[in-house]
């Protein structure tokens, strides 16, 4: 795979961008890894980078946004914290990412069984991290399918949770960055939600999400 330079980044749309991630998922699901030379890419990109996609993802382990994609150094901005959410800085993060180092598409990815949806669902309490799961919270109450057991031990409401977790976080970000906005509204960047099934690795996107020229 060759490493990403200014003028290969320039030449991808936001639709190939997502391609690209597609693709990668599809190898990395069928553990067929391309063949990368990481300490080349490493060398190359020391003097600069210039990645095609911006992914937000949560903390688990299980969750790297390199692997389950496929990529290589310099190939894309990962951002993780749990629950995926989104705050001042991460949208500061991708203002960089997009307006300043060239990133063509922008990837809010959820996953299943997550752990910060849980405690959000059981209205955990625990240090900083119960600002953190009251970001989450809109979400849980938003959920307006699940009448009972309306806890982390039901599984499909912790998956619907995440599912409105991950468009709310789609919809935070183009309404709270004006420069993301009219970088989508544009066509120089698109936006995406997104969920990785973490028994299967597979990434599978939600279409109401979809702001891709």
């Amino acid at each position: 795979m060759k490493t990403l330079t200014k003028e290969i980044q320039e030449s991808i749309t936001p639709a190939m961008a997502l391609k690209l991630l597609e693709e990668g998922n599809k190898r990395f699901v069928n553990n067929l890894k391309a063949n990368r030379n990481l300490l080349q890419q490493a060398n190359e990109t020391s003097d600069g980078q210039h990645p095609f996609a911006v992914v937000l993802s949560c903390i688990d382990s299980r969750t790297s946004a390199e692997l389950i994609f496929d990529q290589g150094l310099g190939d894309i901005f990962s951002i993780r914290i749990a629950g995926n959410i989104v705050n001042e800085d991460i949208l500061g993060s991708m203002e960089f990412a997009c307006k300043l180092a060239g990133s063509k598409v922008i990837v809010v990815l959820g996953h299943t069984k997550c752990g910060a949806v849980k405690g959000a669902c059981d209205h955990a309490e625990m240090g900083n991290l119960t600002a953190l799961l009251a970001k989450i919270r809109p979400a849980v109450d938003d959920e307006l399918v699940t009448k009972d057991n309306r806890t982390s031990k039901n599984g499909e409401f912790v998956e619907n949770v995440a599912a409105i977790n991950v468009k709310r976080t789609v919809k935070a970000i183009m309404e709270r960055s004006t420069i993301l906005e009219h970088m989508i509204e544009s066509g120089e960047i698109g936006i995406i939600g997104g969920m990785h099934d973490l028994s299967t690795g597979q990434v599978t996107y939600y279409l109401d999400t979809t702001f891709i020229a």
